[in-house]
């Protein structure tokens, strides 16, 4: 994983279109990341539009991963919570191209996730995952607590219901004392 980067996306024409490529290639695969199969390139497009633009207004950062020009993860960080949670973000729509899964680019996306919520005086995040097929071990290898099980919380993208799993955890550089 020595030659892939991570960096902070910024609202252009080509990175909506690869935000775009990558989800539509996920909720394909079963990736439940709040869509259903198939996703259209208008749908996915819109929503990476909307994302991006909330990213422009500092409502969240979305990182991607990066194998030489290919987008080949993506993670979003969400800021724009209530003004009583400033201490807190909520990590959501992390992807890795089924091409590049077991690699490390999912742990790579979220360390550099923290590292920002650290940098923005977020020391506790939030995430929930899909009970079947989602990322609950990583998110566990990765020191997330699990709270909870919500049961047929939504459908699955190709259909029938599953339950999320509710993660959060604490960034020890980050709390206060």
């Amino acid at each position: 994983m020595s030659d892939i980067e991570i960096k902070t996306l910024n609202p252009t024409p080509e990175t909506r279109a690869m935000l775009s490529e990558i989800l539509i290639e996920t909720v394909a695969n079963g990736g439940s990341v709040s869509f259903m199969h198939p996703l259209s390139q208008a749908a996915a497009e819109a929503f990476w539009s909307n994302s991006l633009s909330a990213a422009g207004r500092g409502e969240r950062i979305i990182l991607g991963a990066f194998d030489g020009d290919r987008l080949i993860g993506t993670v979003t960080l969400l800021l724009d919570l209530p003004p009583n949670q400033p201490h807190r973000a909520e990590i959501a729509k992390m992807m890795t191209r089924v091409s590049h899964r077991h690699r490390g680019i999912a742990t790579a996306l979220l360390r550099e996730a923290e590292c920002i919520a650290i940098a923005r005086g977020r020391w506790l995040l939030v995430l929930d995952t899909a009970e079947d097929e989602g990322a609950a071990g990583l998110y566990e290898r990765m020191g997330f607590q699990l709270t909870g099980v919500i049961p047929d919380y939504a459908f699955k993208p190709h259909g029938g219901l599953t339950g999320t799993l509710i993660y959060w955890k604490r960034l020890e550089q980050g709390v206060p004392a």
